[in-house]
């Protein structure tokens, strides 16, 4: 199914896309053919992705810097975009999170988690909505949210919080825009390890066996959800609206994935607190 020109013809926006599974997913999607768009806070690393897919694939992919915990910068991005000529498919896969007691969180905290999360989907998603409504075309918003929507997650609440709240704009949005010719999906990954969320949410002195008790035994590779999103983005998925689908291994049939946690001791938590701090 995943022929060569599956995604020709689609311009496609990946937010958070410089890095991690955003460039994954990006990489494949300029494999099969898309033109696209990578945007986050850091240019440099945008532009050294962006040369990267280029150097392999060909082809467009454009890097823009954008914050999208701004929305006045979400317009000033979304009107780049539309200058040129309009987004087909918008992939909401910027985030933040980190693991703390919750009782200890401040409203700076939180708001670090949820900004991204929350606010700059749902930025992104209206400013592309808007634009298709407006001119009728077609489109697809693909978000990236978490196995926490189904279970909660212990110590890491304002991620699940934000997570959950995509989910529940995925579905309204489905039936909203669904006869506007508007597809909104998600994934819900499991344990597919990047450098930045490793650091975040599997520090020194975490359990290091997890891996081993996911049902098939192993963690997500990169490349199994790049190969899921592209399904999703397609037109082979057309009939596909409003839902999310668990890519996991099984984990979540089994626990939230946060329950070692709950052995720490005050004096790990504040190791962990000292270390986040000075990172």
């Amino acid at each position: 199914m995943f022929e060569k020109s599956l995604l020709a013809g689609k311009r496609i926006l990946v937010t958070g896309g410089g890095s991690g599974l955003g460039a994954a997913m990006a990489r494949r999607f300029r494999e099969l053919g898309a033109e696209l768009i990578i945007c986050g806070r850091r240019l440099d690393l945008l532009e050294t992705t962006a040369r990267a897919m280029r150097a392999d694939f060909g082809g467009d992919v454009t890097p823009i810097r954008c914050d999208i915990r701004d929305g006045a910068a979400v317009e000033g991005l979304m009107d780049a975009i539309w200058r040129e000529a309009p987004l087909d498919v918008l992939v909401n896969n910027a985030a933040a999170t980190f693991i703390a007691q919750t009782e200890r969180l401040s409203f700076r905290a939180a708001d670090a988690i949820l900004a991204p999360t929350l606010h700059g989907a749902m930025y992104c998603t209206l400013a592309a909505g808007q634009r298709w409504i407006a001119t009728g075309h077609r489109g697809v918003v693909l978000s990236i949210l978490s196995t926490s929507t189904i279970t909660g997650r212990a110590f890491t609440v304002p991620s699940a919080m934000a997570k959950s709240g995509v989910l529940a704009m995925t579905k309204s949005l489905a039936v909203e825009w669904g006869p506007k010719g508007i597809r909104t999906v998600a994934i819900a990954p499991g344990a597919f390890p990047t450098p930045g969320a490793s650091g975040q949410l599997r520090p020194e002195g975490r359990d290091e066996g997890w891996a081993s008790r996911i049902p098939l035994g192993r963690a997500g590779e990169h490349r199994e959800l790049a190969d899921l999103a592209s399904f999703l983005i397609s037109d082979g998925a057309g009939y596909i609206n409003g839902e999310m689908v668990v890519q996991d291994g099984g984990a979540h049939l089994r626990s939230s994935g946060a329950e070692d946690l709950l052995r720490w001791t005050d004096a790990q938590w504040e190791k962990h607190r000292v270390s986040r701090a000075k990172g």
